[in-house]
């Protein structure tokens, strides 16, 4: 609960239509805590360039331990600014405070002043004036205190001990000395991932292409091994020359699978190493690999070779095509769920899963004509009779077998229905000629009596 839902009496737990009678203008939403934990999980992430030792505090906070990296800002008050600083260019709402503990630094940045900052040995001053419900409690415990008349936590710091884990539990016994100080709290910092990386540094450079060819090889060979021994692969490799000059020249490679092979890997690095200019030597060599997923053993079958995801098949085909030509020039047809035959059809992976295709009863073709191409020549009974002869770039086709009409029109719900044109209509037929050869072809727009039909070609079955 924010300050102005508070202002407006509004409280967490409160039913919707009570809140709404207080507040006719309140707009709900639905909750989503997975989506808040993957927003709170990356904000600790982020938190790493201020300090090595983040923990979340789920929903909506984090503990950061500064101890020995406050002076790297010029102290805790301008760590603390640049950190506010940063989360308001953001857009994020927040209060911060800071103290000796971690149950201390929640209670200041949920009840005391945003900001706070508690200097050692001071915090029990800055904690004496707030609620008993800063320590964290059960909000049963919370309110049997508060209803006892123990409204801040100073009246709390002069009961004795004994009796007050009698009367509340031992619960606000722990919280009490963990906000103080008198007990330890153990945080469960978030560790970033460690990044597959491998680096190699030469007592003396190297400038010699095929000893940059020989070091890709090892570089690889060191970080596969990692990859191998946690069981993952990738599917990007950076490799870096760093000069003595201190520039560095990067390579990229893609691979079409997942793979950890560095002979494979290095392979692909060794065309690409002849344009590389070693100035006056190289140092050190760096390999970074992204896109990292699991990779488990896969047993060979006895018909692999047919397999197009196997190593000895497609796969280094495939890689060293597409690290020569470019990305997208090698792709494979993946069909998309359109109407309209020229948006049914994307550039996609070429070794990525099967995607179902079209209705088998209404197959397409995978390759249309850029543009459809005009038919000379027809001769076709109206209205819904397919052709039986045509005539295409100047050659004369008998039709032998057909198949259709089907209807396609534009796609009505992407604009007002009174905009529907029926020259925008298409009856398409699969067509064979006498000599073997597939067509798809269609009439544009619908019959008229006494008007030439137009027909086009549009696409070819193989």
């Amino acid at each position: 609960m924010d300050r102005a839902g508070r202002r407006l009496g509004l409280y967490v737990g409160q039913k919707a239509t009570d809140a709404a009678a207080i507040a006719p203008e309140l707009v709900t939403a639905e909750a989503e805590p997975e989506a808040d934990a993957r927003a709170l999980s990356a904000l600790v992430d982020w938190c790493v360039r201020f300090s090595p030792a983040v923990a979340a505090d789920g929903p909506d906070g984090l503990f950061m331990d500064i101890s020995g990296v406050a002076h790297l800002w010029g102290g805790e008050a301008e760590l603390l600014a640049d950190f506010q600083s940063r989360l308001s260019a953001n857009g994020l709402a927040f209060r911060i405070a800071i103290a000796d503990t971690p149950g201390a630094a929640w209670a200041l940045a949920h009840y005391g002043q945003d900001g706070a900052i508690a200097r050692p040995g001071q915090q029990i001053g800055l904690l004496a004036p707030l609620p008993p419900a800063a320590l964290r409690l059960e909000p049963e415990t919370a309110a049997q205190i508060d209803r006892l008349g123990l409204k801040v936590l100073a009246q709390l710091f002069d009961i004795p001990r004994a009796p007050l884990a009698r009367r509340f539990g031992i619960e606000t016994l722990t919280r009490l000395d963990q906000a103080l100080g008198r007990s330890k709290e153990a945080l469960i910092f978030h560790r970033a991932p460690t990044p597959w990386f491998a680096r190699l540094a030469f007592a003396e450079p190297i400038s010699a292409p095929e000893d940059m060819a020989r070091v890709a090889f090892d570089v690889g060979a060191a970080l596969c091994a990692r990859l191998e021994k946690e069981g993952q692969g990738a599917r990007r490799f950076e490799l870096c020359f760093h000069r003595v000059d201190g520039q560095v020249a990067p390579l990229q490679v893609g691979l079409a699978l997942a793979a950890r092979d560095p002979t494979r890997i290095a392979k692909l690095f060794a065309p690409k190493i002849e344009t590389i200019d070693p100035g006056f030597g190289v140092e050190v060599v760096t390999l970074e690999a992204g896109e990292v997923e699991a990779l488990s053993g896969r047993q060979a079958r006895l018909d692999s070779l047919l397999e197009a995801g196997s190593a000895e098949g497609l796969a280094p085909l495939i890689d060293r095509l597409t690290n020569r030509l470019g990305e997208d020039r090698v792709w494979k047809a993946r069909p998309v769920e359109s109407h309209v035959p020229e948006q049914s059809v994307v550039p996609g992976a070429a070794l990525g899963p099967s995607v179902a295709g079209w209705d088998p009863e209404r197959p397409r073709p995978f390759r249309l004509f850029r543009r459809p191409e005009p038919l000379e020549a027809v001769t076709a009974l109206m209205p819904d009779d397919p052709p039986r002869q045509f005539r295409w770039r100047g050659q004369l086709h008998r039709v032998r077998r057909a198949e259709g009409p089907e209807r396609i029109g534009q796609e009505w719900w992407r604009g007002a229905i009174e905009d529907v044109r029926t020259d925008h209509i298409r009856d398409y037929y699969r067509v064979e000629d006498e000599a073997g050869a597939r067509f798809w072809l269609f009439r544009a727009g619908t019959y008229t009596p006494g008007t030439q039909a137009k027909w086009w070609l549009h696409g070819l079955f193989a």
